[in-house]
């Protein structure tokens, strides 16, 4: 059975047919990572409760957790204002990194310029 017609119209995919799929914690509000999504994919998720994502390396659908047990259950999917991103407020098993940490956006905090004073004074 295909998406839901009604939402499949409002999607704004990208040149691959892909949409941003944000994964928050559903308790902490942490924000967990960021993957793609095809009409399939959300189809699953929205019906088997399971972040079901489509794999760009592997160029096929990935059901979170399915080989290392580290699942996200879905609560809730949102779509933004756009249509060209989703959110999922997860409860996860495991760590969501591939490399093992808790989450995707650990590793590298980038530095921000600060202005402590106006440029052309």
């Amino acid at each position: 059975m295909p998406l839901d017609p009604s939402i499949a119209a409002r999607l704004k995919r990208n040149d691959a047919g892909l949409v941003a799929a944000i994964a928050q914690d559903a308790t902490t509000g942490a924000v967990l990572m960021q993957a793609w999504m095809n009409d399939e994919a959300l189809h699953l998720t929205l019906t088997t409760g399971r972040a079901t994502y489509w794999s760009r390396s592997r160029n096929e659908l990935w059901v979170k957790g399915e080989t290392s047990g580290h699942v996200q259950q879905v609560r809730e999917v949102r779509l933004d204002c756009d249509g060209d991103s989703i959110l999922l407020a997860v409860d996860q098993t495991g760590p969501a990194c591939h490399t093992g940490a808790a989450t995707c956006f650990t590793r590298d905090v980038l530095p921000l310029r600060q202005q402590t004073e106006r440029e052309d004074a």
